[in-house]
């Protein structure tokens, strides 16, 4: 039996996760699908331009993947990519998103994005690939989170720097020596210095 055009709109939500109008684009599925199965209940709109199945549980990091769905060329960062690696207590509300120096702004409504540009090298280096529900997240390394946390302290504070690089020393998230590259990378190297130091 040849599938419908809902069935197959399904399946493709269920391999995505999260799905927009342009994802459709080449399917051969008209995009009235997905207000047709919004209105009947089976897909959920969680903000403008994104659909999701209404049964489906979000995880823990649903946020990551609704922003890494609207830019999908930012890399998750600071806070939010500690909070993916389990290196602070901290809820943030906002998702940390690193987007290179010359990039648009991103015009989002929500998830409420909290956007810190680097340069070319920064958005490459250290960089991990993840997929959060069917959605292909880029998040920071657990050594390149903590340098990029001292390279801006002043926005999230010494305290939180220093908590996660005590978490990820303690917890084997990373070696001394990737610490040590992460610091150069970042040219954090002698600010970071002596607390690598006191570790040792």
């Amino acid at each position: 039996m040849p599938r419908t055009k809902s069935e197959e709109l399904l399946d493709l939500v269920h391999r995505m996760g999260v799905v927009r109008p342009r994802d459709l684009e080449g399917r051969g599925i008209p995009r009235t699908y997905l207000d047709r199965l919004h209105r009947a209940g089976v897909l959920e709109r969680p903000s403008r331009g994104l659909y999701v199945l209404a049964e489906g549980e979000p995880t823990e990091h649903h946020g990551l993947a609704e922003a890494c769905k609207r830019v999908p060329h930012g890399v998750v960062c600071l806070l939010s990519a500690l909070r993916f690696h389990g290196l602070t207590t901290q809820a943030p509300f906002e998702v940390w998103l690193a987007i290179d120096r010359k990039a648009r702004l991103p015009k989002v409504e929500y998830p409420p994005l909290r956007v810190v540009r680097f340069s070319g090298a920064a958005l490459a280096e250290g960089v991990e690939g993840h997929t959060v529900e069917g959605v292909p997240v880029r998040v920071t390394d657990p050594s390149h989170t903590v340098a990029d946390c001292f390279k801006y302290r002043n926005k999230i504070g010494l305290d939180v720097a220093l908590e996660a690089l005590r978490d990820c020393w303690r917890g084997g998230r990373a070696t001394m020596d990737e610490l040590h590259g992460a610091a150069r990378a970042r040219r954090m190297a002698n600010v970071m210095r002596p607390y690598l130091e006191s570790l040792a």
